[in-house]
């Protein structure tokens, strides 16, 4: 496996630590219907939380609300649609990037809650 993809993996999974943590239930990682993905779903409260993971290494130019352009907002959005539609949901949904950056061993979590909104 590609070095980057081992990191996108290690990312995911300190951010679905870092959820549970703050008391979400984690529902799905790695939801997929058809072409359409959600790296990890998760409910805290009466919300449904659709987040989006990104991985970096220090270094990395991209700021937390750049790392999820229009394009990608429409498909999470898209793919929200799908999930409560499939499992016959009545929820307020939110969407949140996590984006988690490595320097050397160490890492640090930033998660910007309610990041986009699906009516924009």
């Amino acid at each position: 496996m590609a070095e980057h993809n081992e990191l996108g993996i290690r990312g995911e999974e300190i951010a679905a630590s870092h959820l549970a943590a703050g008391s979400y239930s984690i529902l799905e990682k790695n939801w997929r219907s058809g072409h359409l993905e959600v790296d990890i779903i998760a409910r805290k409260g009466d919300q449904l939380i659709i987040a989006e993971v990104k991985t970096r290494t220090r270094g990395s130019l991209e700021t937390l609300t750049g790392t999820v352009n229009k394009r990608k907002q429409k498909l999470l959005i898209r793919a929200a649609n799908a999930y409560i539609r499939r499992n016959d949901l009545d929820v307020d949904v939110r969407f949140d990037i996590i984006t988690v950056v490595f320097e050397g061993d160490q890492y640090r979590i930033e998660h910007m809650e309610n990041a986009f909104s699906a009516v924009g």
